[in-house]
């Protein structure tokens, strides 16, 4: 089995981003997704950059912080923010324009680092939402880059990155059994997602998975790979 495990939130606060790096060189990261409107984002680019060994894919954003197309659109409440939250799926869907131009300006704002785009994935799994899906499908067709894998892609698995897609290792559920747990898969690729760091007081502003983190970044730096495991 070909397992990918990536990290995401990239460039969210400068103790996440360096908890990323650490999963990488002394752990099983390869690869993982920056948010460009994230609190520290120039700092996580410096960081990639120095760090040409890790994969770097973008973490499309309309759940968390500000746009970077528009501070007022169909995306965004009184204040300019985004105002999508994780429970996205009970709120009226937003001008599909709106979106296109958003993640584009996303997109476009990573290719200008000059970082190599590896992948394509979304905070809280919002490129997963039904009424977006042609709107991914054209930017990965577009930008001919992969997507994360989401059952709404079922009929486009050319466009998958794996062919499936680990969710549980998260909060309780991560542990140093994740590849025995895993072992009971059938599929052939696999990603793990993650959410290593560490825990900074800019953290506590961005999200409510904080120490959880840190917990991650241990487990991750001490996994024992078994043999059957090809982990990418």
């Amino acid at each position: 089995m070909d397992i990918l495990f990536n990290a995401d939130d990239f460039g969210i606060t400068k103790g996440v981003s360096n908890g990323i790096i650490q999963a990488h060189q002394h752990g099983v990261i390869s690869s993982t997704t920056i948010m460009m409107n994230g609190l520290a984002v120039d700092y996580a680019v410096d960081l990639a950059k120095q760090c040409p060994s890790l994969d770097i894919g973008l973490h499309l954003i309309l759940t968390s912080g500000k746009p970077l197309f528009s501070p007022t659109s169909s995306l965004t409440n009184e204040r300019g923010m985004f105002r999508f939250t994780n429970r996205f799926y009970e709120m009226d869907i937003p001008c599909l324009d709106d979106v296109r131009d958003e993640w584009r300006a996303q997109i476009e704002a990573f290719l200008a680092t000059g970082l190599p785009l590896h992948h394509l994935d979304s905070h809280h799994h919002i490129h997963g939402w039904q009424p977006l899906k042609e709107i991914v499908i054209e930017l990965a067709d577009k930008y001919q880059i992969p997507v994360r894998c989401q059952d709404t892609f079922r009929d486009r698995t050319d466009l998958l990155l794996t062919e499936a897609l680990w969710v549980d290792f998260y909060g309780d559920g991560a542990g140093l059994n994740i590849f025995e747990r895993l072992h009971t898969y059938s599929f052939s690729s696999v990603e793990v997602m993650t959410h290593p760091g560490r825990c900074d007081g800019d953290l506590y502003t961005m999200s409510s998975y904080t120490v959880q983190r840190e917990k991650e970044l241990d487990i991750l730096c001490n996994l024992s790979i078994p043999s059957w495991a090809n982990v990418l």
